[in-house]
C-alpha cells in the first residue's frame, strides 16, 4: 500500500469519505481497571467535520471510563469495500437537548424507551484528533492477481492505500 500524510482539509474529506456508509464502530476507553475496553457503537448520520456522535445512556459503564480517561480509539471496517480505519480522539459526555433532536432516530427507543424525554439520554462527542486508514478499493480479483503477481515475482503486494490523518489544525 502506498503510504500518504494528508493535509487537515484532505484529512477530513478522506475520513469522511471512508467511513459514509459505516454504521457501526467499536469504540475503546480504559477501564478502571486499567483494561481496554471496546464496545459496538452506532455512528449517528451527521457530515463529519471531525467530530463523532453517538447516543449513551448517562449511567453507563463508557461514561465513567471517559471521565476518568477521555482519549479514547474508534475502530471502522468496510470489508467489502476494502476500507479500515482507525481514530482516535478526546471523548466526552454532552446534553444538548438540540443535538439530540438533530440527530435523533426513531430506532433509538430500543434503547431509550421514553425517546428525547428519557432521563439517561445523552451524547458521547468524540473530536478526532489523529488517524489512520487502509483503502483497498479495487475488486477482490484485482487484489488477488496482484498478489499472485507478487509471490511469482518475489516482490510485496502494495494494492491500495494507507495514510496517516491529524486533524489537530
Amino acid at each position: 500500500m502506498t503510504d500518504h500524510i494528508l493535509s487537515h482539509e484532505e484529512s477530513v474529506g478522506k475520513i469522511a469519505d471512508l467511513i459514509r456508509d459505516i454504521r457501526y464502530t467499536m469504540l475503546t476507553t480504559l477501564s478502571a481497571e486499567g483494561h481496554l475496553h471496546s464496545r459496538p457503537m452506532t455512528l449517528q448520520e451527521t457530515a463529519f467535520d471531525g467530530t463523532l456522535w453517538f447516543f449513551t445512556g448517562k449511567s453507563s459503564p463508557l461514561v465513567d471510563e471517559v471521565a476518568a480517561h477521555p482519549e479514547v480509539n474508534l475502530g471502522f471496517a468496510d470489508p467489502d469495500e476494502g476500507s479500515y480505519v482507525s481514530l482516535s480522539g478526546r471523548a466526552r459526555l454532552v446534553e444538548d437537548r438540540a443535538k439530540e433532536r438533530e440527530l435523533w432516530k426513531p430506532i433509538l427507543k430500543a434503547w431509550f424507551p421514553r425517546g428525547l424525554q428519557d432521563p439517561e439520554l445523552a451524547l458521547l462527542r468524540v473530536d478526532v484528533h489523529h488517524g489512520q486508514y487502509w483503502d483497498a478499493p479495487e475488486a477482490k480479483v484485482v487484489q488477488l492477481m496482484g498478489m499472485a503477481k507478487a509471490v511469482v515475482t518475489g516482490t510485496a503486494y502494495h494494492g491500495g492505500e494507507s495514510g496517516k490523518v491529524d486533524l489537530q489544525s
